[in-house]
């Protein structure tokens, strides 16, 4: 039996009502799976950049520290040389008040004609030769003169009268102004010397004891492994 217009106009509407259907649900299919795509490499993407950034301000942060410990490092370092050089000029300061001190000694002449004495005396001991010649300060020139004989008579009595010894002042060249006092002693011309200034005692005398010095002043040093 044929269709009328009308049967066949319906059936065409029915059937592009169902493509049209389809074809929507197609597309809200791809619509959502394009979407769901979206997301994924958005989160992908977003998840990337967020590894990126914190990597980036981890390294910032090592940075920072890393810098943060050299500049601890280096005030520390600071710290400790200033330490340092405060304790060598309070140390430098003992001493030059201990040569000041020893200066004085020249004000009471008797005191220095011993004091002279036995320098000349230890210097000879030293030498052990049977001439020797004492060099002095100018305005030390009398009063060493008067020591000789006393110096002689020291090293005749520790040597029991077993050897002889010549002593000479040097009355042409004198030790320099900057020299506190003392004398030098001088055997076969010159070619043998023994320093026994006040100075030269002094600085002997302080690199024996600024270690027990520093002790005494700074305490004992924590990194020191051996005290000898």
């Amino acid at each position: 039996m044929a269709l009328s217009d009308a049967d066949v106009q319906k059936q065409i509407k029915h059937m592009m009502a169902f493509i049209e259907q389809e074809a929507n649900e197609k597309a809200e299919e791809i619509d959502a799976k394009a979407e769901e795509e979206f997301n994924i490499e958005k989160g992908r993407l977003v998840q990337q950049q967020r590894v990126k950034i914190m990597e980036y301000y981890e390294r910032r942060e090592k940075q920072v520290e890393l810098q943060k410990k050299i500049q601890n490092s280096n005030l520390l370092n600071q710290a400790r040389l200033h330490a340092l050089k405060a304790r060598e000029d309070h140390l430098s300061s003992i001493m030059e008040e201990a040569r000041k001190r020893l200066i004085q000694i020249k004000k009471d002449r008797n005191r220095y004609k011993v004091v002279l004495e036995r320098l000349i005396a230890q210097g000879v001991f030293q030498l052990l030769e049977t001439s020797v010649t004492v060099r002095c300060r100018q305005d030390d020139l009398d009063i060493t003169k008067e020591s000789i004989p006393g110096a002689i008579k020291m090293y005749k009595d520790a040597t029991k009268g077993k050897k002889e010894i010549k002593i000479v002042v040097d009355t042409e060249t004198f030790l320099g102004q900057q020299i506190s006092g003392g004398v030098e002693l001088f055997a076969h011309g010159n070619k043998f010397k023994v320093e026994n200034t006040l100075d030269s005692r002094l600085e002997l005398i302080s690199r024996q004891m600024v270690p027990e010095l520093r002790t005494i002043l700074f305490g004992r040093n924590p990194n020191r492994r051996f005290n000898d």
